[in-house]
């Protein structure tokens, strides 16, 4: 039984063991409509399929329908065990997306691979329209940046629909979410924000076995904050859930190395291979064949090697 008030959230939550383990109590297995992603030997890996015309790194590259399928299949030859659809660019300062132009962007993806692919396809948005939509198209997942908080419509669709959720921690908008993010210990206030929307989802219906949890890397955090997150992501692990971590490309990275987006690879494989070391079970990329092959010797390190 969740806490009924923050209070008895807080006393919970504050029991959780931050030296535990990384995943040492999350969930082993991932069910969706396409098959069930195996968790308790290896780290998946979700492709990112942004049809927009301005994401922060490959805005524009996917927005062509064809072109857009044509990625998705070579992510699912390069060893993606998801593939990741959106149609509004979250980086920061981006503007809303209508309805009707993410579901024109995202539909004809999403129908198209499910027509050529078995994999699990995810739909990257937070309005329940377009992921009712999506998921009636062969979607599998909800990825929701809001944690379910931005359309109250989510919640009860995800639970009607009996699909794995994305819950993930954003302070603010992505049009707002960089203005002086502060924190006085980012980890803990992830961690309490992460439980109460995992409370809040299963009081809604959703069964704990479908919950994701995403620190949201790069969502409203400085560099400090993001690397404190990554550090401390076996604290996060102890809430039960799988994790689910974004990494690829991102800005942090690029104040790291001083190196633009399209520079970053490497920078994103060594932060992709800490983020398992520490507890991830899911990583979110950009560049599958690359990272599947750096989490594979993860995976080794973490789980033991097994042929």
């Amino acid at each position: 039984m969740s806490p009924s008030n923050p209070a008895d959230l807080r006393a919970t939550v504050s029991q959780f063991n931050p030296l535990l383990p990384a995943g040492g109590q999350t969930k082993r297995e991932l069910k969706t409509r396409h098959g069930s992603i195996d968790l308790a030997r290896r780290t998946a890996v979700m492709g990112v399929l942004n049809v927009t015309p301005d994401s922060f790194y490959d805005g524009g590259r996917h927005f062509d329908t064809g072109q857009a399928t044509a990625d998705g299949l070579a992510m699912a030859q390069a060893g993606a065990d998801i593939i990741d659809v959106g149609g509004e660019s979250s980086r920061p300062g981006a503007q809303p997306v209508s309805e009707a132009d993410e579901l024109a962007r995202v539909i004809p993806v999403i129908q198209n691979l499910r027509r050529q692919c078995d994999l699990p396809i995810s739909i990257d948005s937070y309005k329940a329209s377009v992921a009712r939509a999506a998921l009636a198209a062969g979607a599998d997942i909800v990825n929701d940046i809001s944690a379910l908080s931005f359309d109250p419509a989510m919640a009860p669709l995800v639970a009607q629909e009996k699909v794995p959720v994305v819950l993930m921690h954003m302070r603010g908008t992505p049009r707002t979410m960089q203005a002086d993010p502060q924190y006085t210990d980012v980890v803990r206030e992830v961690r309490d924000f992460l439980a109460e929307r995992l409370y809040d989802a299963m009081d809604a219906g959703i069964d704990a076995d479908y919950i994701v949890l995403d620190p949201g890397i790069g969502f409203g955090k400085t560099i400090e904050h993001n690397i404190q997150l990554l550090r401390g992501l076996p604290v996060l692990a102890a809430l039960g859930q799988p994790l689910l971590v974004g990494v690829s490309r991102k800005a942090f990275i690029g104040k790291i190395l001083g190196l633009p987006a399209d520079q970053r690879l490497e920078g994103s494989l060594a932060a992709a291979v800490a983020a398992v070391l520490n507890g991830a079970n899911i990583i979110r990329v950009h560049d599958v064949a690359e990272t599947c092959r750096a989490v594979r010797v993860a995976d080794a390190l973490r789980f033991g090697f097994h042929e």
